[in-house]
This record gives C-alpha cells, structure tokens and sequence, in this order.
C-alpha cells in the first residue's frame, strides 16, 4: 500500500500543510507526461516508506495547476521540502541522492517534535542554523559550541572565565519565539543578554554595554529541567542572527557550561527567486 498522499485540489494540498504541525512534508511536483518524473517515482516511494515520520504527498501540475502557480512551479520534477507549513527548501530534476540528502537533513532536524519542543505550533531552529557561520567566543577547544545544539551528548564550555559570546546564522528569517538552556545547576548560565542582527559578532567590551534586545535571569530549575523561556516574540520577529551573551552563570564558579541550547519558532515565508529560474532542456522538465 502506497504511503504517498495524491492531492487533486489546491483546497487539499492546503490542508495537508496545515495539518503536518511540525512534520516534514515532501512535495513531488510531477506530470504523467515527463519521462523524468516517471523514472525518479518508484525512488520516491522508497523515500516514503523508508521516512515513516514524514509526510510524502504526489501533486499532478495538470490536475492541480493552482497549486503548481501557487507554488511557482516551472519544471518537472520538483520536490518542495515544507515544515511548520513553511518551504523550508527545493531541488529540480532527477538526482536520487540528493533527494534523500534533503530528506534526511530535514527529517533529522524534525526528530524533536512539537511536544518534545514544548511549544505548540513552534519548532526546533535548528535545522535553519549555519553552522559554518556559527561562533562562540571564549569556547573551550575541547568542548566547542556545536557540542551543545544537539541532545546527543557533549556539552559547550567556557575557557578562561565565566563569560561566552554565541553568535548563530540562520539561513531564512525566522522569528524566535522561545529559548531553552539546560545545563549544571551551578555551572550553568544565570545573566543573559540577546542581541539580534547584528552585522558582526559582538566583543566582549561592546556586548557588557550595549543595550540588548531583552536581558534574561535564568533559574536553576530551568537549567536542570530544560524549560522554553518565552522571549519579547514581538521583537524576535525577523531574525538573520542572534548572539547570546553569557553574562554570569549560576553560582560565579570558573567556567560555564551549556549541555543543550535551543532556539524555538518559525520560519518566516520568504519567496525564493530561484524558484523561477529555468534549468536546461526541453521546456517544462528537468534532466
């Protein structure tokens, strides 16, 4: 039995983006007529049965050229990646491999679903992050920022003093909706200042004067229980970079340590103008 939903009206696909949360959803934008879409079908089913957590949907742009305009469509095969009913990402044509690359990137990310997350409608950033543009300043070289953006175990720690500057890239706007720390009740971060969009990563000397966007007291209950600490949403509202200054951390002791730092919320729908671009070869598919 096929695991892939075949939408016939734009009123059907809408519902099921509405209806996904936080799921993944991967779209095949395809046509009976186009030789590559047909080839590149029996891969797709195998990506639907072997993703289970996400939601594989089949969009015939004859049957449902509303949606393919909507969507701004121009070649076949097109596979749109959405989540938190967002297109968070696109390819063209017949590449089996990085097909399933994108669905494994994006179905990674997903594992921490909305009740994981603790906040409805919202979801991890994570998988918006460019970690090749990520920082954090006063990191130790055996325990690195990138240690403390995943749960799988290792943590961030400072070196010389109590004090970290992290400075995260998104890759889209996003807007934050909420922020979670978990780490040592006593090691942990206490004072926290957030700066947004800030054209370049903050010292130490301009983050301990600057006025931030919102200054935090963290507890140690959130600490050791991970809870989503609710930011100002409406000035988080079109994030391209947050830096986070640790100002102090729980009990003044030499180093801060973060076993997991997490940012909650949305991307914001932004039109991507390469969706328009054609690619080469006959008119209206991909090769």
């Amino acid at each position: 039995m096929t695991s892939i939903r075949e939408i016939l009206n734009e009123s059907q696909f809408q519902e099921e983006l509405n209806g996904s949360t936080t799921k993944l959803v991967v779209v095949d934008f395809t046509a009976t007529w186009c030789g590559p879409c047909q080839r590149i079908a029996p891969f797709f089913e195998q990506m639907a049965q072997k993703y289970p957590k996400a939601s594989f949907l089949k969009v015939d742009v004859d049957k449902c050229q509303e949606t393919a305009v909507n969507q701004h469509v121009s070649v076949m095969p097109t596979f749109y990646f959405f989540r938190n009913k967002v297109k968070v990402d696109s390819i063209q044509g017949v590449d089996p491999n990085k097909l399933e690359e994108k669905i494994k990137k994006y179905y990674d990310a997903g594992e921490e679903c909305e009740e994981e997350v603790g906040v409805s409608g919202h979801m991890d950033l994570l998988s918006f992050i460019m970690k090749n543009q990520c920082e954090a300043l006063n990191e130790s070289d055996d325990h690195p920022l990138s240690h403390c953006l995943t749960s799988s175990g290792g943590f961030l720690e400072s070196d010389c003093d109590e004090q970290l500057i992290i400075s995260l890239a998104f890759n889209q706007a996003v807007k934050v909706h909420s922020i979670k720390f978990k780490g040592p009740a006593d090691k942990g971060p206490k004072k926290v200042k957030l700066f947004i969009n800030q054209p370049n990563t903050l010292d130490f000397d301009a983050a301990a004067s600057n006025v931030a966007v919102q200054e935090l007291d963290v507890s140690k209950e959130d600490l050791t229980e991970g809870n989503p600490i609710n930011l100002r949403f409406v000035k988080f509202q079109n994030v391209q970079n947050i830096q986070i200054f640790v100002q102090e951390n729980q009990d003044g002791t030499e180093t801060t340590q973060i076993d997991h730092l997490q940012l909650i919320g949305s991307p914001i729908v932004t039109t991507n103008m390469s969706d328009f671009k054609r690619v080469s070869g006959k008119k209206g598919e991909a090769h």
